[in-house]
């Protein structure tokens, strides 16, 4: 017979939750909600996928820079020293003792212009006693020009022999020459009291002098009294590599380099506090030999000095033009890195929209830009901002770059 389940009692139905119905309700609710969204999730690799063209990333967007051949003016910073266009020191040429000064210490004097004045008492007097002794030989000489006239008379008509004439004649010719060694020792005596007024050998400005009036002073001293150094115009000396020069020689030869239309190669300088020398000077010349110890070549330009802005030994930096090349290619700093092994690489976003890695030789930096001699040409698209998220065969989407503001983009990309 079968089984019949029991009814609940009426007990047992008045302990069964009142809310069955809305949980009932709620549960539909939720199964429902995650069919629909399983139903509409789409595959993994389906076009919504990560996986699939829809939800892939696009290419990287980059600043690229269009590399044009420009015309730049290269240069080469060079250390060295100002040196004064002239340099005279001052040095007694007689004994005595100093009786004045006669200049202030610092101040610019001219040529020719008294600077010390020695006692000339003893060189006075010896001028006077060669004076003296010059009289006395023109005297003699009037003595012997009349005698050895009357001689001749009478050797004609054979009054006097002919050893007297003679006699006469040499007497006549060695006063002639005491008066000519007499003129001879005023001159001298003269030079030397000239020489007890020290004058300025050149123009320029003297430094601090060394003696004071009183002080005991000898011909061709050892110690200067004084120094006179012209200062407009001024050298400056720099030193320049041997196989550096050797490498400018070639390039210029071979025309890679041009000069400009003067010939001559300006130069530039940057103080010793990083300011710019505000006038340009010129290269006059290079040292014809090459210094052993350190192989290098001493180069010498020189600068108008007006306002005696530079002083001798003052340590300056040179920019030294050295040509002109017609088709060059710059690439920013920042855009070009080392690698491993030092060599510069910069990217480049080739023709296939993939970034590209090159290695890159340079040669200087012009205006905070490297001149590249291989690895670029023109036209190519040089990657300088969005650097570090790319990587080479990486696609990439070019936006062009500001040329004024490229450089700070890519140095900022770089950091």
């Amino acid at each position: 017979m079968p089984h019949t389940p029991a009814s609940p009692s009426p007990q047992s139905r008045r302990t069964l939750p009142r809310n069955l119905p809305l949980l009932g309700t709620l549960a539909l609710s939720v199964a429902a909600a995650a069919v629909l969204t399983a139903c509409g999730k789409p595959e993994a690799g389906a076009h919504g996928g990560p996986g699939g063209p829809g939800g892939a990333a696009g290419p990287t967007p980059v600043g690229v820079l269009t590399l044009q051949p420009q015309r730049v003016e290269l240069n080469t910073e060079l250390a060295g020293r100002t040196v004064a266009y002239q340099l005279a020191e001052v040095r007694p040429q007689v004994n005595g003792l100093v009786k004045t000064r006669a200049f202030t210490e610092g101040s610019d004097v001219k040529a020719g212009q008294l600077l010390y004045q020695i006692d000339p008492a003893s060189y006075q007097a010896a001028l006077d006693n060669a004076k003296a002794a010059q009289s006395k030989a023109e005297a003699n000489l009037t003595t012997a020009r009349l005698k050895a006239g009357r001689y001749d008379e009478l050797a004609g008509i054979d009054a006097v022999s002919k050893q007297l004439r003679d006699d006469a004649q040499a007497a006549l010719k060695q006063a002639q020459a005491d008066v000519e060694a007499a003129r001879a020792a005023v001159r001298s005596a003269q030079i030397d009291l000239d020489r007890t007024r020290v004058s300025a050998p050149i123009a320029g400005r003297i430094g601090r002098s060394a003696v004071t009036p009183g002080a005991l002073v000898t011909a061709n001293q050892a110690a200067a009294m004084a120094s006179v150094q012209q200062l407009d115009p001024i050298y400056v000396d720099v030193t320049q590599t041997s196989a550096e020069l050797l490498r400018l020689q070639r390039q210029l030869a071979d025309g890679t380099l041009q000069r400009d239309a003067s010939g001559q190669a300006r130069v530039k300088l940057l103080l010793e506090d990083g300011s710019s020398y505000p006038l340009e000077g010129k290269l006059q010349f290079s040292e014809l030999q090459v210094d052993p110890t350190s192989g290098s070549v001493t180069l010498r330009a020189v600068f108008p000095n007006p306002k005696r802005q530079l002083l001798p030994g003052m340590y300056v930096r040179a920019q030294v033009q050295t040509g002109v090349q017609a088709q060059a290619l710059l690439a920013p700093q920042g855009a070009v890195s080392r690698d491993a092994r030092g060599n510069a690489t910069a990217l480049v976003l080739g023709k296939d929209g993939k970034v590209q890695a090159r290695q890159l030789q340079t040669s200087t930096v012009v205006n905070g830009q490297w001149v590249v001699n291989s690895g670029l040409a023109a036209g190519d698209q040089l990657i300088v901002d969005g650097l570090q998220r790319l990587r080479p065969g990486m696609p990439a989407q070019g936006v062009p770059a500001d040329a004024a503001s490229a450089p700070a983009a890519a140095s900022a990309a770089a950091r």
